[in-house]
């Protein structure tokens, strides 16, 4: 599992945004995009087969130990509809080591779930695949029109 922020707007990229001109027609113009303030936090859990589960929090909340705890749980009822035979085979759960993740709580459902927990290693830049290859391809087709459908995302 990781975790990512989807904003409600779309800056483009310098590589999508070269436009073959001659030498003497005038630069492209381009509008000017304001970052917003509506933002969502993505958890995305996933296997080798996909994504499971994808839940979603609104800008201005946060993810303690109960929160986090009660997502595990929504995790295991998803592989269960989705992919049952891994349960019966036993489920190794990565995660990274934040506090709300390393709680109590958070720790005590890992295991009352079933899962089994892998370490997860400090700054090891190998075990962060998401940011490289999940995330920019999650957020290339989740592509938020505005603000509402930000807070919608959160709420539903």
């Amino acid at each position: 599992m990781d975790e990512t922020w989807l904003d409600s707007f779309d800056p483009e990229s310098k590589v999508r945004s070269v436009v073959w001109k001659y030498v003497s027609s005038p630069p492209p113009r381009k509008f000017r995009v304001i970052a917003s303030t509506h933002e969502v936090m993505a958890t995305v859990f996933w296997d080798a087969d996909g994504i499971v589960r994808i839940d979603y929090l609104e800008h201005g909340s946060i993810i303690t130990g109960i929160y986090y705890a009660d997502l595990i749980r929504k995790v295991r009822a998803a592989l269960k509809e989705k992919r049952r035979r891994k349960l019966r085979h036993g489920v190794l759960f990565h995660q990274d080591n934040e506090p709300a993740h390393m709680s109590s709580q958070a720790l005590a459902n890992v295991r009352n779930v079933g899962f089994r927990l892998l370490p997860h290693l400090p700054y090891s830049p190998d075990l962060t695949q998401s940011d490289f290859y999940l995330f920019p391809k999650l957020k290339e087709f989740m592509k938020l029109a505005d603000n509402e459908d930000v807070v919608c995302m959160a709420n539903g």
